[in-house]
C-alpha cells in the first residue's frame, strides 16, 4: 500500500461519522432546540422587546454593528419574538422526527441566530457552540439511513463537513486547555475548589460537594487531564475513543448538576455524540435494538449512496472555509494570531475561556432597594423586603442563567443599568397600586478565601428615577 493512500485511509477513518451517530445527533439537536426555547420562553418580554431590559435603542448603542442585523429588531413588540420562538420549536420537532432535516436545520439556524442577535448580552459559550453546530449540521447528511447488512465502511460518512464539525467540538477543549495553562490555580490543583465556592453559580450537587476538598482537587486534575488529552478524541478509534467520549459526557453531566450554566452542558454533550464510533452503535444495537431503530429517520434520504453524493463542490468548499475559520478564530482566542486592528473587544471570539486562565474569586449578587409611594421599600428585583446581607443561596437571586449573565454584564455597562431600572419600575407599577418612585442598584461581592473568613463589599451602581 502506498504511503499517501495509507495516510488517506488513516485520516478518513478518524473524521468519519457513523450514520447512526448522525441520526442521534439530529434527534439531540432537535431536543436541544426545544430546551433552549423553553428556557427563553418565560423571559420573552424581558429580553426581546422594547419594554424589557434591552430595548432596541440600547441594543444599537452597545452593538452598532450587530444591532440592526437581527430580523427581530424590526419591531419592539412581543409578537415578533413569539413567532420566532414558536417556529424554532417547530423546526426542533421536525429534526426530532426526521422530517426534511436539512431544511429544518436551516430554518432553525436562521431563527436561532436572529434570536441571539436580538440580545447578545445574555449569551454564553453554550449559545456560541450551539449556533456553530447548527451551521455545521447544514453540511451533514442528517437524513441518511443505514443498512444493517452492509459492512462497517459503508455505514460511515467522511467528508470535509464531518471533519469540520468534529474539529469545532475539539476546538472548545483544546483552546480552553491552552488558556488554562496561562493561569496559576489549575497548575496547583486548587482551581476547582475556587469554582465550587462561586455560590452565584453552584446549584444542586454543587452546593453539596463544595466542601469536599480532596474530591475537588482530584476533579481539578481529572478535568485538566481530559482537556489536555482531548486531541485523542480525534486520534483514537474504537473502544478507546468510546471510553474518552464517555468520560467527557460524564464530566458534562456533573457540570449540569452542579452549576447554573443554561444549555452549555447539553450542547457540549450534543457535539460529543458524533464521536461515538461504529463499535459503540453496534453494541447499542445488540442490546437495545428498538432504541437504534427509533433513531432511523422516518423519511430517509438514502441508505447506501456514496458519501460524495451528499456533498457537491460548493458544499465541500464551504466546509473547507469553515475549517479555516475555526483555526483562525481559535488562534485569535489563544493569542497566537492578533485580532484585526479596530476589532471591537465585544466582537472578538473569547467563547472558550470558561474558568480560564483562572476561575473568578468572588461570589456576587444584586440588591435593588426601591422606595414606594407609601414610604415602604422593596427589592425591585425580587419584590421582597430589602435585605443587604448575604443570601443563604446566592444562586436563588437569579431566575436563571440568562438573568445572571445580563446582570453580570450590566455591572460594567451604564446603559444596561439604566434600561434595567426602567424595566423594574415598569414591571412593578403595572401590577401594583403602591407605585415605585426610584430604583437603586447595588452590586455586592464576597471575595473567596479558602482558608479564612469572607467579607461582603458593596458597590453603588446608581440611582434611577422611575418615569
Amino acid at each position: 500500500m502506498r504511503p499517501e493512500f495509507a495516510l488517506h485511509q488513516w485520516l478518513a477513518r478518524r473524521i468519519a461519522i457513523d450514520r447512526r451517530a448522525l441520526a442521534a445527533f439530529r434527534v439531540a439537536l432537535g431536543l436541544c432546540l426545544l430546551a433552549d426555547i423553553a428556557l427563553r420562553w418565560s423571559d420573552l418580554g424581558a429580553f426581546y422587546t422594547d419594554s424589557g431590559v434591552l430595548p432596541r435603542s440600547t441594543l444599537t448603542e452597545l452593538y452598532p454593528v450587530l444591532g440592526d442585523m437581527s430580523p427581530l429588531a424590526v419591531s419592539g413588540a412581543a409578537w415578533l419574538p413569539l413567532v420566532a420562538l414558536g417556529l424554532t420549536a417547530l423546526a426542533g420537532v421536525a429534526l426530532v422526527v426526521g422530517y426534511r432535516p436539512r431544511l429544518s436545520a436551516g430554518i432553525a439556524f436562521i431563527l436561532l441566530v436572529s434570536i441571539q442577535l436580538r440580545n447578545p448580552v445574555v449569551l454564553n459559550a453554550g449559545d456560541t457552540l450551539f449556533r456553530r453546530l447548527l451551521f455545521w449540521s447544514l453540511l451533514l447528511p442528517l437524513g441518511c439511513g443505514w443498512d444493517d447488512e452492509l459492512p462497517e465502511s459503508a455505514t460511515r460518512v467522511a467528508t470535509a463537513g464531518t471533519a469540520g464539525i468534529l474539529l469545532q467540538v475539539l476546538a472548545v477543549y483544546v483552546t480552553n486547555s491552552l488558556i488554562k495553562f496561562r493561569g496559576t490555580y489549575w497548575h496547583r490543583g486548587t482551581a476547582v475548589r475556587y469554582v465550587f465556592q462561586l455560590d452565584h453559580l453552584t446549584v444542586r450537587a454543587g452546593d453539596v460537594v463544595a466542601g469536599w476538598d480532596p474530591a475537588l482537587v482530584l476533579g481539578n486534575w481529572l478535568w485538566l487531564g481530559l482537556l489536555v488529552g482531548s486531541p485523542l478524541l480525534l486520534i483514537w478509534t474504537g473502544r478507546y475513543r468510546t471510553g474518552l467520549v464517555v468520560a467527557f459526557v460524564t464530566a458534562h453531566i456533573c457540570i449540569a448538576l452542579s452549576f447554573l450554566l443554561g444549555v452549555f452542558p447539553l450542547v457540549s454533550i450534543l457535539g460529543l455524540v458524533l464521536f461515538f464510533p461504529p463499535s459503540f452503535w453496534d453494541a447499542l444495537a445488540d442490546r437495545w435494538p428498538t432504541a437504534i431503530e427509533a433513531l432511523r429517520p422516518r423519511w430517509p434520504e438514502s441508505a447506501t449512496g456514496p458519501p460524495q453524493a451528499w456533498f457537491p463542490t460548493t458544499t465541500q468548499s464551504l466546509a473547507v472555509l469553515g475549517i479555516v475559520a475555526i483555526v483562525l478564530l481559535n488562534a485569535v482566542a489563544v493569542g497566537f494570531v492578533a485580532a484585526p486592528t479596530g476589532t471591537p473587544d465585544r466582537i472578538e471570539d473569547r467563547s472558550w475561556n470558561m474558568f480560564a486562565p483562572d476561575p473568578p474569586q468572588e461570589t456576587w449578587w444584586y440588591a435593588a432597594p426601591a422606595p414606594l409611594e407609601s414610604g415602604n421599600r422593596v427589592d425591585a428585583l425580587t419584590g421582597e423586603t430589602v435585605n443587604l446581607s448575604r443570601p443563604p443561596e446566592v444562586s436563588d437571586r437569579f431566575p436563571n442563567q440568562r438573568w445572571k449573565k445580563f446582570l453580570g454584564t450590566a455591572r460594567h455597562e451604564p446603559s444596561l443599568r439604566r434600561s434595567l431600572a426602567t424595566y423594574l419600575c415598569s414591571r412593578w407599577n403595572q401590577s401594583h397600586d403602591d407605585t415605585m418612585e426610584r430604583v437603586e442598584l447595588i452590586f455586592l461581592t464576597e471575595s473567596t478565601n479558602l482558608s479564612g473568613p469572607e467579607s461582603v463589599d458593596r458597590e453603588q451602581l446608581g440611582s434611577y428615577q422611575c418615569a
